[in-house]
C-alpha cells in the first residue's frame, strides 16, 4: 500500500503550506499518539521531541506537544539537538518513540517532521500506515484525566555528547590535532565542537551561530567552500563539516580537499579490515561510486548496493548483518556504534581509523572516483521510457563492460528521467548518457 503523507525520511516541505502547517502537525502528532496507545494498551507512551535552528520549530513543537498530549502520549522536550541525539536518546530513556523536527539539509524555509520507534530505531512501513489511517479520521482529544504531560529537560545535549565520545577508542585521544568544525548554523551547534575539543583537539568552530533564518546558508556538509576556505586559514589539520540536522559529514584536509561520503566509508571500512574486524562488508547505493567498490573488492571487502536513501542503506545493512553503509552525500552508518547515521560519531570513527592506519585522508584514499555524467531527461506523464530506453541501454552497457555502470531511475519529486552513466574516462561516460537520454527523448 503506497503511502499518502511519508516520503523516504518522514514528512517534509515548506513552512506555512501544506502539510508544514500548526493544523496538520497537531493532527500529525495526535495520529503517532494514537497509533502507539493503540499498540500496548494499558500503558501511557511518552515520546522525546527534538529540532534543529529554524525559526519554525517553536510553532511545529507547540503544535506536536497539543496533538500528543491530546492523544494521552507524555512529552519530553530537548530543544535543539541533532536527529542522532534524539534517536540515541529514544533508546537510552527507553521511550515508546523520539520525534526530530528538521529539514535536515534544506533551507530555512522549508521544515520536517522525522519519527522514530522504541529504541531510536525508524518507523516501520507497518506504523507509517498505522499513522496515516489515524490522520484519515477525525481528530479527537481525550478526556483531561487522561491527556499526557509535557515537559522540558535538562542536560539532555551532555548525554548525547558523552555517548558520541564514548564510540572513539579508550586508548586515543585527539591532542596535537587542528580541526575546524562546521555545524551548518544547525542542530550541532552546541554539541559537536564540544566533543572534538573534549577528546583532545583545538576547534575553531564555524557556523555555531544560529538565528533562526542562517542554516545550512553558504555554509555546512552541502557547502563546503566555506570549511575549505577556513582550513587553509587556519592551518587546521582537517575540516569537518555536518549538515543542519547533524546527521551528514562531508571532510576537508589540511590542503582543502573535499573527502564525500564515498571516500569516508572506504577510510572506516579500510581501518576494519587492517584491524581484522569481523563487519560483514559495505553497503553503498546504485549511486556509489564504481572506483570505490572495484577498491574494496580488492581488499576482500564485499560490496553491496542499495536504493537511494539511508534507510534502504540501513535495511540492506540488517538483512545482511553488516556494519557499515551510507552514501556519497555524507550519510555514514557505522551500526557498530549507532543505530542511525550520525555526522559527529562518523567524524570520530574517520580519525580513529587514520590513527590506526598511520595515514591522513590523502594516503588513505588509494582511488580516484570515475567520471559521472547525469542528465535529466523530462518526460511525459505515463510515457514508457523503459521501452524507449531498452536498446540504447544494452549497446551503452555492452561496450563500458567492466569499464563502467549505467544507473537508469526515475525522480521521486519531478518529471524527469535520471541517466547516471560512471565509466574509466569522462568521455565515455558522457558518450553512453547522451546515447541513452537520446533514446528517451525520441521516445516521447
Amino acid at each position: 500500500m503506497a503511502r499518502k503523507y511519508f516520503g523516504t525520511d518522514g514528512i517534509r516541505g515548506e513552512v506555512g503550506q501544506f502539510p508544514i502547517t500548526p493544523d496538520f502537525v497537531m493532527k500529525l502528532g495526535c495520529a503517532f499518539g494514537r497509533a502507539l496507545v493503540k499498540a500496548d494498551a494499558g500503558h501511557t507512551p511518552t515520546v522525546i521531541i527534538g529540532k534543529d535552528t529554524r525559526i519554525s520549530g517553536y510553532m511545529l513543537e507547540t503544535a506536536l506537544v497539543a496533538g500528543f498530549t491530546a492523544a494521552g502520549v507524555s512529552v519530553v522536550q530537548t530543544g535543539p539537538l541533532p536527529t542522532p541525539g534524539i534517536a540515541y536518546l529514544t533508546r537510552a530513556l527507553r521511550l515508546d518513540g523520539g520525534v526530530m523536527i528538521s529539514a535536515s539539509h534544506n533551507a530555512f524555509s522549508d521544515n520536517g517532521i522525522k519519527f522514530f520507534a522504541e529504541g531510536g530505531v525508524k518507523l516501520s512501513d507497518e506504523m507509517e500506515l498505522a499513522i496515516e489511517a489515524e490522520l484519515d479520521k477525525e481528530m479527537q482529544t481525550l478526556p483531561s484525566r487522561q491527556l499526557g504531560r509535557a515537559k522540558r529537560i535538562s542536560g539532555a545535549d551532555d548525554r548525547y555528547i558523552e555517548f558520541c565520545k564514548s564510540t572513539f577508542p579508550a586508548n586515543m585521544n585527539l591532542r596535537g590535532l587542528k580541526l575546524v568544525v562546521d555545524t551548518a548554523n544547525g542542530a550541532g551547534y552546541h554539541t559537536a565542537p564540544k566533543v572534538f575539543h573534549e577528546l583532545g583537539a583545538e576547534v575553531i568552530s564555524i557556523g555555531s551561530e544560529p538565528n533562526g533564518y542562517n542554516i545550512n546558508d553558504k555554509i555546512g556538509a552541502t557547502y563546503p567552500k566555506t570549511l575549505q576556505a577556513a582550513v587553509l586559514q587556519h592551518d587546521a589539520d582537517y575540516g569537518i563539516a555536518l549538515d543542519g540536522d547533524g546527521d551528514r559529514l562531508m571532510m576537508v584536509d589540511k590542503n582543502g580537499v573535499v573527502y564525500d561520503g564515498d571516500k569516508l566509508i572506504y577510510v572506516i571500512a579500510k581501518a576494519h579490515a587492517v584491524q581484522g574486524l569481523a563487519f560483514g562488508g559495505v553497503v553503498g547505493t546504485v549511486m556509489s561510486n564504481l572506483a570505490m567498490e572495484k577498491a574494496l573488492r580488492a581488499r576482500g571487502i564485499e560490496f553491496a548496493r542499495a536504493k537511494v536513501g539511508d534507510r534502504y542503506v540501513l535495511e540492506q545493512l540488517f538483512q545482511r548483518q553488516w556494519l557499515i553503509g551510507g552514501e556519497a552525500s555524507g550519510h555514514i552508518l557505522c551500526l557498530d556504534k549507532h543505530n542511525t547515521g550520525d555526522g559527529t560519531i562518523s567524524a570520530l570513527q574517520v580519525l580513529a581509523s587514520l590513527k590506526i592506519l598511520k595515514q591522513d585522508l590523502h594516503e588513505a584514499i588509494d582511488w580516484q572516483p570515475y567520471p559521472q555524467t547525469m542528465i535529466n531527461v523530462r518526460i511525459e506523464k505515463g510515457q514508457d521510457w523503459q521501452t524507449a530506453s531498452q536498446a540504447a541501454l544494452q549497446a551503452v552497457e555492452q561496450e563500458l563492460g567492466e569499464r563502467g555502470r549505467v544507473v537508469l531511475r526515475a525522480s521521486g519529486t519531478e518529471p524527469v528521467v535520471r541517466v547516471m552513466v560512471e565509466a574509466e574516462s569522462a568521455i565515455l561516460a558522457e558518450k553512453g548518457a547522451e546515447h541513452i537520454a537520446q533514446a528517451i527523448r525520441a521516445g516521447s
